[in-house]
């Protein structure tokens, strides 16, 4: 007797009954579990990663429809400066070691731990700054949507500025 693949074909092998593959993500929750994914991949970003003692490291890792992946290294004391990411949204998940999150809203200053498999997700107009107060390597992962166009730095005069700005009536 004919078994249903002998008799109809291989599913697999007629692209037009498979579910359309999508082109990234389409939540945040979805580019979080792809950030999530590639971080089990260990074997695929760790030959990757260089330490610079001048200069943050940086690597395009991937990039797909309307997004992109970069791993960075952090040596003790380096930091991204005060910034936001334009009009990208993102995820950044700390793969190895521990990065502190510097976040000012208004009057008010957040400090946030980032340990190795936290994830901050956020969005355009998102400012922060982010440095490894740690005396041992970070390793992190960002995924950006859209791609990184822009990346406008904030100066502490700014970051007053702005706070004076908030508060008044």
């Amino acid at each position: 007797m004919n078994s249903d693949v002998q008799i109809a074909g291989d599913p697999l092998a007629i692209p037009h009954l498979l579910p359309p593959v999508p082109a990234h993500p389409a939540t945040v929750a979805g580019f979080a579990g792809l950030a999530r994914s590639i971080a089990a991949d260990r074997a695929a970003w760790v030959p990757l990663v260089r330490y610079d003692t001048t200069t943050r490291w940086y690597h395009r890792l991937r990039t797909g429809p309307g997004y992109e992946v970069w791993l960075l290294s952090w040596v003790p004391g380096q930091g991204s400066g005060r910034h936001d990411h334009g009009r990208s949204s993102g995820v950044l998940t700390v793969l190895e070691g521990e990065l502190t999150e510097h976040v000012t809203a208004g009057t008010r200053t957040a400090h946030h731990t980032l340990r190795a498999g936290t994830q901050r997700v956020f969005a355009p107009g998102y400012v922060h700054d982010v440095v490894n107060d740690a005396l041992a390597p970070a390793v992190s992962l960002h995924i950006y949507f859209p791609g990184l166009t822009e990346m406008p730095m904030h100066s502490s005069q700014r970051a007053a500025a702005d706070a004076r700005e908030t508060a008044a009536p």
